[in-house]
Formats: structure tokens, sequence, C-alpha cells
């Protein structure tokens, strides 16, 4: 199919295109006001309002518009609740940094690599089953061996060997996306 009005969209990717920009205008301001009252925080209100529209884009497919409210609300809970866990890890994160001497303190740079990189565990951590996660935790926190995790979450050993396998699984997997 030709292009349409001399640019390079097609008509099939215009539809989905207009679509979005007519959702955008038509309830951007109703989910800053949404977001801000979940937040409690004007400030980063319009920020996670353009990531929601930033995930929208980034689909490249045709936007539900039937209950469009309720659309964008459970893309932006899912933003809002990363949004409170990227601030939990950050004010752990400066607690441990003041407990640390002055000479041993990482610098700026490598503080914030530090954090993005146990933001990137927690997403990985929180994407497991939660048995396989609590296994994994007790075997990196605790130091638990595999029969002891086996008896502590009342499963086989094989089991057990199978839950620690898959978390790490996805520590290998984390570490080569980025």
């Amino acid at each position: 199919m030709a292009p349409l009005n001399g640019s390079s969209v097609s008509a099939t990717e215009l539809a989905p295109q207009q679509q979005l920009t007519a959702l955008y205008s038509d309830h951007h301001d109703w989910l800053q006001r949404w977001l801000r009252r979940r937040l409690g925080d004007a400030a980063d209100a319009p920020d996670l309002a353009q990531d929601v529209f930033i995930r929208l884009l980034a689909r490249r497919q045709a936007v539900a518009t039937r209950e469009p409210r309720a659309y964008l609300s459970t893309i932006a809970r899912g933003l809002v609740i990363d949004h409170w866990r990227r601030r939990e890890l950050e004010q752990a994160w400066i607690a441990t940094l003041a407990t640390m001497p002055e000479p041993e303190a990482p610098s700026s740079e490598h503080r914030a690599l530090i954090l993005e990189a146990l933001i990137e565990i927690d997403r990985m951590l929180d994407a497991l089953p939660p048995p396989v996660r609590k296994a994994f935790l007790l075997a990196q926190l605790d130091g638990m061996t595999c029969p002891r995790i086996a008896r502590e979450l009342g499963v086989s050993l094989a089991t057990a060997e199978r839950y620690i396998a898959k978390a790490l699984r996805a520590c290998y997997e984390l570490q080569f996306e980025s």
C-alpha cells in the first residue's frame, strides 16, 4: 500500500496511532489526576502518565478503547507498584550507604549503577514463582543447603534443587540482558 499524504506510514499503522492519539488527548489529564491521588505526589504523576503512553506506543498494537480508563489505570497501577518498589529500594540503599565509613562509600556513579542492579534483581525475583523465590533467598541470604531448604518448604530434595536451578537460570539470563 502506498504511503498516505507523502508520509511513510501505511493505513494499517495509522489506525493504532490515531487510537493512541485520541486516547492520549481524551484521557491524559484524567490519568494524571488519578496518579496524583494514588501517589500523593504531584511531581511524579506526569512522569508516570507519560510512561503509560510510552508503553502503549512501544506495543505498536491497536489500543483497547472499550473501557479506556480501566485499561489505562491497569497499566498505571503496575507502574505505581514499580515506582513504590524502586522508592523502597532507594531508601534501603541510602540507609545502607549511611552506615558505611566515608572512605569505603562508593562514588555517586557507582551508587547509581548498584541501585540499577538492585532494581533489576528485584524485578527478576518478583517474576519468580513464590516457592522458587523463597528457596533462592533461603540459599543466598541464609546460606541454607538444598536438603534444609526442602525441609523448610516441605518439598522433596529434587524439587528444592529444581527451584534453586530455576532461580539461578533467571540470574544468568539477567546477567546477559544487561
